[in-house]
């Protein structure tokens, strides 16, 4: 019972933190979605040089731990005359982390539409732009809601991390409160459900779009 009280009467500060693990959330995955996108569309249609380029980029950050992301963009951004605060370096350093993931997940999407579609559109004297606008992307969508809703929970696990640089998001509020209260079954199984329900959210999100998108198509 001590444990909820200490709950109910810092719930302003849980509130906040959980507020700022959303911002982080949601700003991470915005970034990560359009750099994604664009790798992708890139290494389809802008040549084997350019490809080659980004297939580097791709492998490098699939390679390397976004916490070692996250501290270069953090303490190694100034030597660089790049200097960012806490909150604006870990949705940067996570939407930068996820681009890489998002941008296979498109070039899959992409590959994925049958050639002999695209070439029909060649026939037919329709652009590149508009054949991805109008032909592949409408039919990739379908194909990558599940990848893609399961990178963008997965982010929403690693908002966790911004609380080594001090970001006052929820994992970093509630752990805090435990070291000061000496309390941890309460704040840590709160932590839980707060994850759960945004996966959920999330979830939900995919599943409603993916619904709709395959409606759409069907007419």
């Amino acid at each position: 019972m001590q444990e909820i009280n200490v709950i109910i009467d810092n719930w302003p500060t849980i509130a906040s933190g959980l507020s700022i693990t959303v911002l982080s959330w949601l700003g991470a995955v915005v970034l990560g979605i359009v750099l994604g996108c664009a790798i992708a569309v890139l290494q389809l249609f802008a040549g084997r040089f350019i490809a080659n380029i980004l297939r580097v980029y791709i492998e490098f950050l699939r390679s390397v731990p976004d916490l070692i992301l996250l501290f270069l963009l953090y303490y190694g951004g100034p030597s660089f005359g790049l200097t960012l605060d806490a909150l604006s370096s870990g949705i940067v350093a996570l939407g930068i982390y996820g681009s890489a993931y998002f941008a296979e997940i498109f070039r899959a999407g992409f590959m994925a539409v049958p050639k002999g579609q695209i070439e029909a559109a060649d026939c037919l004297g329709i652009t590149r732009l508009a054949t991805v606008w109008r032909i592949q992307i409408p039919q990739m969508l379908v194909m990558i809601l599940p990848p893609l809703t399961n990178m963008i929970i997965f982010l929403s696990k690693e908002t966790a991390i911004l609380s080594i640089i001090t970001v006052p998001e929820l994992t970093a509020v509630l752990t805090g409160l435990s070291s000061e209260k000496f309390i941890f079954m309460a704040p840590l199984a709160l932590l839980c459900i707060a994850y759960l329900a945004l996966g959920a959210v999330a979830q939900k999100l995919g599943a409603s779009v993916e619904h709709r998108v395959g409606r759409f198509l069907r007419r």
